[in-house]
């Protein structure tokens, strides 16, 4: 439906070694055409790759980045349709 609410993370605050797995977590609990909003300090390459490596619903066409500050990065990681 128009409007949902779609989930967003601001891993800024979690330590790094404890980011990737709660991302996993919470992008698994999405539903299909959600999009995960992440919002993080550098680039989230490592990231992309590592999702579009092991996860099969994550749609890598419709993955975008913006840096909106120097350390800010908002990066939208969409999943598939059902």
């Amino acid at each position: 439906p128009i409007g949902t609410c779609m989930p967003e993370l601001d891993v800024r605050e979690i330590p790094p070694v404890d980011r990737h797995s709660k991302i996993h977590t919470m992008f698994e609990s999405m539903e299909p055409g959600e999009t995960l909003t992440i919002i993080n300090d550098h680039e989230p390459k490592p990231l992309y790759y590592e999702m579009a490596a092991e996860t099969p619903d994550f749609d890598e066409d419709g993955y975008v980045v913006n840096q909106e500050e120097p350390d800010k990065f908002v990066a939208e990681f969409p999943k598939q349709q059902a």
